[in-house]
């Protein structure tokens, strides 16, 4: 049986965006039926996943835009300055998107399939706060809710950041979206910083000819922490594993509250255990690290449907 996606991204500036959608298009397990992009300029990613899905001949699966600001439109866009170098080429701004509001082609998709569709979100959660406030019934029709973003920051990983980048982008969508009921996963940044992708991994990748190949290999290489490091961490990729295999991670009930009004701490998710009887929401504690590389890589080298 395969896990209806819906897949909600901010492709483009951190390459592991389009690693996770690479990875989303060679898994037959997945059956990915609508990309939504949030932040920023929400066109431009639209466009960047619309070439990966040419690329990957994949037709018909649509991609939505959605909200470019956060919902109280109070910080500056985090803009990197590359995005789209590589991928993107002279005529490509022909790709457009469908004319659906994505927190609109959210809703429908969901409510009109109960129970069905498996929502992973890599982004600021803007797009996923603006389709619960408009149908508060969303969080109970979901089939699940993969959140890559957080972080608990225990005392051995004080070189860890309060805040992560996707809670910290819309620390108030976050807050509604952990308070919504719905049955969640996260996936923190505790956990994606314990994997990645280095220069052998991208060189098995660029060993196939395809134009897919090539141009997910070319945006890792591009990418300027894995040029400056030698590699890149991976962290949207586990996000869409963890679905795919459930048991690559270790799972722990758990209360998440978001701070939105702290100084120093704004965008902090504050995590409590609980028992599953308290709570729908989970977060990865541990992760099978030489496990979840080499099933990335394998299906990032290949090509399996």
């Amino acid at each position: 049986m395969t896990i209806r996606v819906i897949l909600d991204t901010d492709i483009g500036t951190d390459v592991d965006d389009c690693l996770a959608l690479a990875l989303l298009l060679n898994s037959p397990e997945a059956n990915l039926e609508a990309v939504t992009c949030v932040y920023g300029d929400v066109a431009l990613r639209a466009r960047i996943a619309l070439k990966l899905l040419q690329l990957r001949g994949v037709d018909d699966v649509p991609v939505m835009t959605g909200a470019g600001d956060p919902l109280l439109k109070m910080d500056e866009i985090y803009w990197d300055g590359h995005e789209g170098d590589g991928i993107l080429e002279s005529g490509d701004e022909k790709l457009a998107p469908a004319d659906e509001f994505a927190p609109d082609a959210i809703i429908r998709r969901v409510m009109d399939n109960p129970g069905e569709i498996h929502l992973i979100a890599i982004a600021p959660l803007t797009n996923i706060a603006l389709a619960m406030s408009k149908e508060p019934r969303l969080a109970q029709n979901l089939a699940h809710l993969t959140i890559m973003g957080g972080v608990a920051r225990g005392i051995t990983r004080l070189d860890l950041p309060v805040a992560e980048h996707n809670i910290l982008c819309d620390p108030e969508a976050a807050r509604i979206v952990f308070a919504s009921g719905a049955p969640i996963t996260l996936i923190p940044l505790d956990i994606t910083t314990q994997v990645r992708i280095d220069s052998a991994g991208v060189a098995r990748i660029k060993a196939h000819d395809s134009a897919f190949h090539q141009a997910v290999a070319g945006q890792v290489e591009r990418y300027p922490r894995y040029q400056k490091k030698g590699y890149t961490n991976t962290h949207d990729p586990l996000a869409v594993a963890s679905v795919i295999m459930p048991d690559v991670v270790t799972l722990q009930p758990v209360h998440i509250a978001v701070e939105t009004a702290g100084h120093h701490s704004i965008g902090a998710t504050w995590m409590q255990a609980a028992s599953p009887d308290e709570t729908r929401t989970q977060v990865a504690v541990a992760v099978d690290v030489a496990r979840f590389e080499s099933f990335l890589l394998n299906r990032l080298a290949g090509v399996t449907r």
